[in-house]
């Protein structure tokens, strides 16, 4: 269990007993417990979206969304911020790419790209609410960190937290995790749909970046969540159902 707790702590704030004779090393072989804490994060924030819409959609998407930023430490939107400032002021420069990449000041780039993010997952999460579909939450960041032990395998960029994580993830957890969610998101069929996304950023990091960090791997988890989200919204409106109460 000393994985799962490492998990836990590295991917959220949330309490958990404390490990005595801490490795480093043992951290990034925690990262085959990725989805099942996303798991546990979806279960929560789909409580909140439930519980906050007995009064109004609106205030259990404005809970749900503060639970995630808080649950998460605002970890991956640290990642999103700082992709935005870096593509936006590289120019194709890969160096200058990296440079700002690593810069921990946030820019005008980082600062758009986090607001439009808020506001995209507060309004999803309305419409969620509003077409009862809080359940289907759950596996939502559970597929968005399935998808950083695929991205996690592509080259590094830079030495760092993304290359000590990729070094110790096997195809035997990426596929069984992958059954494993595929078999829970029969609530939700349309979620099936999701590894395309998971894949569509591998491609994206790996021909458009050439590589992984950190801070892409976050990024994406946030990509990964929102899309799921509208990919729920979308196929309600189209009259698609796909959900199982």
């Amino acid at each position: 269990m000393r994985g799962l707790i490492l998990a836990i702590q590295f991917l959220t704030r949330l309490p958990t007993p404390q490990l005595r004779d801490f490795d480093a090393a043992e951290l990034p072989r925690s990262a085959h417990w990725f989805p099942l804490v996303g798991m546990l994060i979806g279960a929560l924030l789909a409580a909140t979206l439930w519980l906050g819409s007995r009064i109004d959609p609106w205030l259990g998407a404005l809970l749900a969304l503060l639970l995630w930023v808080w649950i998460t430490g605002a970890l991956h939107l640290d990642g999103l911020a700082d992709m935005s400032d870096a593509m936006g002021a590289a120019h194709r420069d890969r160096d200058r790419f990296l440079a700002v990449l690593a810069d921990p000041h946030l820019g005008t780039f980082g600062v758009v790209s986090l607001v439009l993010q808020l506001a995209c997952k507060l309004i999803l999460l309305m419409l969620l609410a509003r077409g009862g579909q809080y359940w289907a939450l759950i596996f939502i960041p559970a597929w968005a960190r399935w998808g950083t032990l695929i991205w996690a395998r592509l080259p590094t960029l830079k030495p760092g937290m993304g290359e000590r994580f990729g070094w110790q993830i096997a195809l035997p957890s990426i596929w069984i995790w992958g059954a494993l969610l595929i078999s829970c998101s029969i609530v939700a069929p349309i979620l099936w749909c999701v590894p395309l996304f998971v894949f569509a950023w591998r491609e994206f990091l790996r021909r458009r970046l050439g590589g992984m960090t950190g801070d892409l791997l976050g990024a994406g988890v946030e990509v990964v969540e929102s899309l799921a989200l509208l990919l729920l919204i979308l196929n309600a409106a189209c009259g698609g159902g796909g959900f199982i109460y």
